[in-house]
């Protein structure tokens, strides 16, 4: 996802926030009868967003498709256009879905999809774009979200969900469980191979520990997503931040979202000031130089976020529409949205913890990395 394609890092956020509010569905899979073990594909990290490369076809296509947990639509068309091959067969149905901060409308395609050797999916439902708005640099998306936020994006058959790629590599007996872990790390520089989404189960070489597991959200609208319950308290005092709330985890957001009450909170208990030009909080250098860690705290398990993860690299200041003399910071307001969307723990978390999205045990696991503390200027 291009940086220009919003003035404004937080307002881009919000924008997508918009649209997970619109959201509410839940969806089911069934046991394979046998299966492969685990199998790992790299990611490439664009700053604010994650892409993943596969092939579509027989022979395959390559297509640069942006990772989302917080959709399940897996499309292509935005900048290449779709090969067919002797493998693709058209649907009876259109496709569209609203990102908030993009679209895309076109004709649903069933197709062989390749993510790696030994990571082929057959039948694969596919959209392809005839129109799309704000993927510039992109041809589309992996959808990795619950299966039944597909539910309306068909027409005619409003009804029918669509299985998401980790759905099929499941009920087709290529993965041991419906699951897929995330690796992601933080880095200064733009296109950097970095990432890594292992499907069917978890890479112990990209985390360290153990990784806890919380149940997924019964509040909606959380419970439409990768949802769970938590709370936020900042300092070794343990100041509260965020009551116990519903909330999402979602690689489709770059930002800590969290509500205005507790940024309101966070914001008094840091000493940071809303900057106008980029819309984030920031610190001076030495009010930074005293910042404390977040503390989440979800099924009795907590995790520290330290100082440095809630900084903006001040090597991107000037990319964000900053400058080198402030620290700007990666907790943001996500507004007043009532109950049951209370955070979104967006790719700034994901690049200090492994995260594992189980469908499998509706859960969601977190471990920490070696990135977990790292400082990056």
């Amino acid at each position: 996802m291009s940086l220009t394609r919003s003035a404004s890092l937080l307002s881009r956020d919000l924008v997508h926030v918009s649209h997970l509010q619109q959201l509410i569905k839940l969806g089911t899979v069934s046991e394979p009868s046998a299966y492969a073990g685990p199998i790992s594909i790299p990611a490439t990290n664009l700053i604010l967003d994650y892409v993943v490369n596969i092939g579509i076809g027989n022979p395959p296509t390559n297509y640069s498709l942006l990772v989302d947990t917080g959709s399940s639509n897996t499309w292509v068309g935005a900048s290449k256009a779709y090969v067919k091959t002797s493998t693709s067969v058209q649907t009876n149905d259109s496709v569209s879905v609203f990102y908030g901060t993009g679209s895309f409308g076109g004709t649903e395609f069933t197709d062989t999809v390749t993510l790696a050797s030994g990571l082929v999916i057959t039948n694969q439902s596919i959209g392809v774009a005839n129109s799309s708005e704000g993927f510039p640099g992109v041809d589309g998306i992996m959808g990795i979200g619950p299966t039944d936020l597909t539910l309306g994006t068909l027409s005619p058959d409003t009804q029918s969900t669509i299985p998401t790629i980790t759905d099929n590599l499941f009920s087709q007996g290529t993965i041991p469980r419906n699951l897929v872990a995330i690796s992601f790390e933080p880095t200064t520089a733009a296109n950097v191979i970095n990432g890594e989404l292992t499907f069917g189960g978890t890479d112990p070489r990209k985390f360290t520990g153990d990784i806890s597991y919380a149940p997924l959200s019964t509040t909606p609208p959380a419970s439409t997503f990768w949802g769970i319950d938590e709370s936020i308290t900042y300092g070794t005092s343990g100041i509260n931040i965020l009551n116990e709330t519903a909330g999402i985890v979602d690689t489709g957001t770059t930002l800590l979202l969290i509500a205005s009450d507790a940024a309101m909170r966070y914001q008094q208990a840091t000493g940071a000031v809303l900057d106008n030009s980029t819309g984030l909080f920031r610190l001076t250098p030495s009010q930074f130089a005293n910042l404390q860690s977040l503390f989440f705290h979800i099924n009795g398990v907590t995790h520290e976020f330290p100082a440095n993860a809630q900084a903006v690299p001040r090597a991107l200041n000037e990319m964000f529409g900053g400058t080198n003399d402030y620290v700007y910071l990666v907790v943001s307001d996500i507004g007043t949205l009532g109950g049951g969307l209370g955070f979104i723990m967006g790719q700034a978390f994901l690049e200090r913890f492994y995260t594992v999205f189980d469908t499998t045990n509706k859960r969601l696991g977190f471990a920490t990395t070696p990135f977990t503390n790292a400082t990056m200027d």
